[in-house]
């Protein structure tokens, strides 16, 4: 997207020479290996919940989805080194129509991530509310059939609108409501968490009862957010800085770490399987049977 991903090439030449902060240059082959390693990580994840009937209930589905977002976020960088190492090869003309279709498709795949882990962590963190405060109607609220007619809707509004801010992406409006859904989703989540802690105090011996693995689901969920929180809203500042201050040198030496931002979004599909493992037996029990080749039964 030529307005919000690429973004340290849009920089305003003035405020870049007005800022004595160097640019932050990081090699191409590190972004390609991690994405490589976040594509794999969260692959294993798909495999591990298709092929144990265990792990398929609706909690596990919705850490598909995030699995999903994750591996879309890794392999749009994938294909965006392969589409420069053809452009720089020569099989690419520079600018042309199949480099600017592919460069828009590639970006929709970021987009879709973005908007794929925003809306999967939302509806984690609903499903971990229902499952606390609602424990005993949880399996008559949350079904597998609602589950997937959740994420199907999610998702398809996730595509058309990744879509629609490729197609415009250099309109303000666009970049406003980019960069709203993120905190957005932040509020949805906070007001979930503020509810859930004063329903807590009021009903303390019922939450005190209920299965630990309850509360583990709510902390996995608090991980997961921290972690998503620091791994992208250093990028989502970079979009706003660039679209409403791109001439103030100060904003220009925070733009000179765009790339380390890059990273960040990168190692955020790293991290979370190693979350999945750490806070689930189950999980952490179908990865070992499929890295060591052991039957299920």
């Amino acid at each position: 997207m030529k307005h919000i991903i690429n973004l340290y090439e849009n920089i305003n030449n003035t405020a870049r020479n007005n800022s004595d902060c160097p640019h932050v240059v990081l090699p191409e082959e590190i972004f390609f290996i991690i994405s490589i390693i976040g594509v794999l990580e969260n692959l294993i994840v798909l495999l591990a919940v298709i092929k144990n009937k265990n792990l398929q209930a609706p909690m596990y589905f919705f850490i598909c989805s995030l699995a999903i977002s994750d591996m879309l976020g890794s392999l749009y960088k994938i294909l965006e080194n392969i589409l420069i190492m053809f452009r720089n090869m020569g099989y690419l003309k520079p600018r042309g129509n199949f480099e600017t279709t592919a460069d828009d498709i590639i970006d929709s795949l970021f987009i879709l991530s973005l908007l794929g882990s925003i809306f999967s962590l939302s509806v984690i963190a609903a499903d971990r509310y229902i499952t606390i405060f609602h424990a005993l109607q949880y399996h008559s609220i949350v079904t597998m059939r609602r589950a997937i007619v959740v994420l199907m809707v999610i998702w398809i509004c996730c595509m058309c609108s990744g879509i629609t801010m490729v197609i415009f992406s250099h309109h303000i409006p666009t970049v406003i409501t980019f960069t709203s859904l993120f905190p957005l989703m932040l509020v949805f989540i906070l007001c979930l968490y503020v509810h859930m802690f004063l329903l807590a105090r009021s009903h303390a011996r019922k939450i005190s009862a209920l299965p630990r693995a309850n509360m583990k689901g709510a902390i996995t969920l608090t991980i997961l957010l921290g972690v998503f929180i620091v791994c992208w809203a250093p990028f989502v500042l970079h979009v706003l800085l660039m679209t409403f201050c791109p001439s103030n040198p100060y904003c220009a030496c925070y733009m000179s770490l765009f790339q380390v931002n890059g990273m960040l979004i990168m190692c955020n599909a790293v991290i979370d399987p190693f979350i999945y493992a750490f806070r689930s037996p189950e999980l952490r029990e179908a990865f070992k049977k499929m890295i060591f080749c052991n039957s299920y039964h």
